[in-house]
């Protein structure tokens, strides 16, 4: 029996350092827009984003003022402010690439159709309600189609955050991007574990160890200079979110056997 203990200790012991060997998988940050054809938070973007093998894209989404879910970085597009304006207005507006600025529902209709995951961004709403409204929307339609399992939520917002644990369903991941709390204050949050700039990972790489130990996990965003992926990759962090994917890939392939 005791022999039996020892090799069972020995094995987990071996798949925990096999666990934190793994190297981070690669979130294309607005889907993969730096390339011909493409734009940020375009559906091309996302398409692009999955036909290189990114694990994930990222993506932001706002509420317009009559109840549309669209998918855009910023509060303003070509000087419409999103929140303020109806859908008419904001759908009207073109993309870099020419595209129509999309609606979350055209978004997550394609995302159904690849393999990848989606890691949705709420924005941070002017008003509270409406930010409460776009939670329940977007989590109802997530649900339509099909994508709950695929599916990871980040924000800024603090009551957004809340809201997300709240209505989506039990084990969702969910991350809180502001850098303001250390890791065992998100996990007492409910949160899945740390998404931070690399910024504030830099000044706190001890909280990678601590995030994990306390079986959660880290993503860094955004990062883009290869000596910058070298550092996330050499500190163990599970997630990179990068507006460079294929040279992150590139990067993981060419790192040394463990």
């Amino acid at each position: 029996m005791k022999t039996r203990l020892i090799i069972a200790a020995a094995l987990a012991a071996a798949s925990s350092l096999a666990a934190s060997a793994a190297l981070p998988k690669v979130i294309a940050h607005r889907g993969y827009w730096d390339t011909e054809g493409s734009a940020q938070n375009s559906v091309r973007a996302l398409v692009k984003a999955d036909s290189v093998g990114c694990y994930a894209s990222e993506f932001d989404v706002w509420m317009t003022a009559d109840g549309v879910i669209v998918v855009n970085h910023d509060a303003d597009i070509n000087g419409v402010h999103i929140e303020s304006s109806p859908a008419k207005k904001v759908l009207a507006q073109k993309l870099a690439n020419g595209e129509n600025v999309p609606t979350l529902e055209s978004y997550l209709a394609q995302a159904a159709k690849q393999p990848s995951r989606i890691v949705l961004e709420l924005k941070t709403h002017d008003s509270r309600k409406h930010e409460r409204k776009a939670v329940k929307d977007i989590v109802k339609m997530v649900k339509k189609y099909g994508l709950e399992d695929k599916t990871d939520y980040i924000t800024f917002s603090k009551y957004g955050f809340q809201d997300l644990i709240k209505y989506t369903p039990k084990g969702t991941a969910v991350y809180y991007l502001t850098g303001d709390y250390i890791p065992w204050q998100i996990k007492e949050m409910g949160g899945a574990g740390i998404d931070y700039s690399l910024k504030v990972m830099k000044k706190h790489p001890e909280w990678i160890k601590m995030t994990h130990d306390l079986g959660m996990e880290v993503n860094v965003w955004t990062v883009n200079d290869p000596a910058d992926m070298q550092w996330c990759i050499d500190n163990g962090v599970d997630y990179i979110t990068t507006n460079a994917p294929e040279q992150l890939q590139q990067l993981l392939k060419n790192q040394p056997a463990k």
